[in-house]
């Protein structure tokens, strides 16, 4: 799937392997923008390790093929859901912006990274606070430039305040900004905390592109963000909801403030329904 522009967007998934065509691996290179899926699996990414441990009878079509194949050529291997946004307006120069840094970021760095000569992050956005999207947050300082002191440039990170609130009480080392009398130096992932508001119409900027936060349920006790982007093409991002807010959906609708060119939307089963997540018949 590709959809290139002057402003570029063009978009592979890496759990299918490169796309076609230009984007996807800038590495500082030419070619435009892209969007590379790091993961699209839900929280305990896929395969399911007890269906591997305990197969049943018979096996499960989906966990049974997913180490057949390498990863990169395989649909059913899919880790935490996660978006990178390679950002190259003028074709020379990329930024890289990453949406969520859940469980699996180690892997995804490991497999596409460097599959597609990723050199750095330059910007994060995190969709929520669940530890599908922030668990990797601490590997954050294996891909930043080495410092024993921490001397170094903190990567800017935009989330709601509720994001905020929770990561300082999961990672309190990452937030803090002054050490105890007596504490050693140690190193840690250096990150520079930007709240946005949970609105559609309060924008802010990461890396030189504009985001339009897409407030939604996750269940009926959670809000989520999702993002809308893009400069000649709009891509409108939600990885998890289960149901849309009126001014979002006024927002991405046909009629709406914004005709979108691309939506990449959460559906967690092929059939049924779940409480968190929307399953594909109700898209």
């Amino acid at each position: 799937m590709e959809v290139e522009d002057a402003a570029g967007i063009g978009s592979s998934d890496a759990s299918n392997g490169p796309a076609a065509g230009g984007g996807g691996g800038g590495g500082g290179g030419g070619g435009g923008s892209a969007l590379i899926f790091l993961g699209t699996g839900c929280s305990s990414a896929v395969p399911n390790a007890r269906c591997l441990m305990q197969p049943p009878d018979p096996p499960c079509p989906v966990c049974s093929q997913s180490l057949l194949l390498p990863p990169d050529a395989n649909p059913n291997y899919r880790c935490n859901t996660s978006l990178l946004i390679d950002y190259c307006p003028d074709h020379t120069k990329h930024s890289y912006i990453l949406i969520d840094v859940g469980k699996t970021f180690r892997e995804q760095v490991l497999r596409w990274f460097t599959l597609y000569k990723i050199p750095h992050v330059d910007s994060i956005i995190l969709t929520h606070e669940h530890a599908d999207a922030v668990l990797g947050l601490d590997d954050m300082r294996a891909i930043q430039p080495y410092s024993p002191t921490n001397d170094i440039d903190p990567t800017p990170i935009y989330l709601s305040q509720h994001a905020m609130d929770s990561i300082t009480e999961k990672f309190p080392y990452l937030v803090r900004k002054k050490r105890k009398e007596g504490q050693e130096v140690r190193r840690v992932a250096q990150l520079d905390w930007k709240i946005i508001e949970e609105n559609c119409e309060k924008s802010f900027v990461a890396s030189g592109l504009q985001f339009f936060p897409l407030p939604v349920m996750h269940g009926e006790d959670y809000v989520c963000l999702g993002f809308l982007f893009g400069e000649k093409y709009k891509v409108a991002y939600i990885s998890d909801v289960s149901r849309f807010i009126p001014s979002t959906e006024q927002v991405i609708s046909k009629n709406g403030v914004w005709q979108l060119d691309l939506l990449i939307l959460d559906t967690l089963y092929k059939e049924g329904s779940h409480n968190v997540h929307l399953c594909l018949p109700q898209v």
